[in-house]
């Protein structure tokens, strides 16, 4: 940059004139007026250019999320609707189902009235139930007794039930007895209309019940001859019916 340095104005002016040196100088500040204005013209250009591309760009974005957000409205009012009609549907199936086990309830009651093999001296089984209780394998069980006919004698007796099913893959059965603390006592019945006898039993891990052989034993005594009433109840069964 020394060559800058050895420009000396005064020698510029003497050697071109007063004249051709104004003319240069003018020249001078036209060039760089130009420049300056082409350069100030092409960035104001460029950022034009940029506004209008980030504008479009916006635009776009704002008319993709109104879109999406039109979709997402839409799938919340399906989902809504969905879900009245999953809920209406449980409801209606709760119901069918409740109904369906009440016809179940009364046409078993019926059966036991019209079928005398059903019951043994008017004694009838009307319930078994099967409650799972918090601890594995451990269960709760009621049966219902009833009288269908007038008497003025008690029914007295004891219940007893055995399970049916299998144990290792092998057929097993498993009398109460062996599965309950329940005692004879426990399990006896003293009953003019009905009576509700109750306990609990725990079964092996691995066994699979299939099926439920419940009695009601009527010893005899003076005043009853023996008899013996046998049901059997499907393991699934009891288990939906108690749900």
């Amino acid at each position: 940059m020394n060559w800058l340095a050895k420009i000396n104005l005064n020698t510029v002016v003497v050697r071109l004139g007063a004249f051709r040196s104004a003319l240069l100088l003018l020249l001078v500040i036209v060039i760089c007026l130009y420049s300056g204005y082409r350069v100030g013209n092409f960035y104001h250009g460029y950022q034009v250019k940029t506004l209008a591309q980030q504008q479009t760009r916006l635009s776009k974005l704002y008319e993709k999320n109104v879109q999406q957000n039109s979709q997402i409205n839409t799938l919340e009012v399906e989902l809504e609707v969905e879900r009245m009609a999953n809920q209406h549907s449980q409801e209606l199936l709760k119901s069918m189902e409740s109904e369906h086990y009440e016809v179940k309830k009364e046409l078993a009651f019926y059966e036991k009235v019209m079928a005398p093999e059903k019951t043994a001296d008017g004694l009838a089984i009307d319930r078994m139930m099967i409650h799972p209780t918090a601890s594995p394998h451990h269960f709760r069980f009621q049966i219902v007794l009833m009288q269908q006919q007038v008497r003025k004698r008690f029914a007295k007796g004891y219940v007893d039930f055995t399970l049916l099913g299998s144990l290792d893959n092998k057929p097993s059965e498993l009398k109460l007895s062996n599965i309950s603390v329940s005692t004879k006592k426990d399990l006896s019945f003293s009953f003019q209309y009905f009576q509700i006898v109750e306990g609990e039993f725990t079964l092996p891990a691995k066994f699979l019940p299939e099926k439920l052989a419940l009695a009601a034993i009527l010893p005899k005594n003076r005043w009853q001859k023996y008899q013996r009433l046998d049901e059997s109840f499907i393991w699934v069964d009891l288990l939906k019916n108690t749900q």
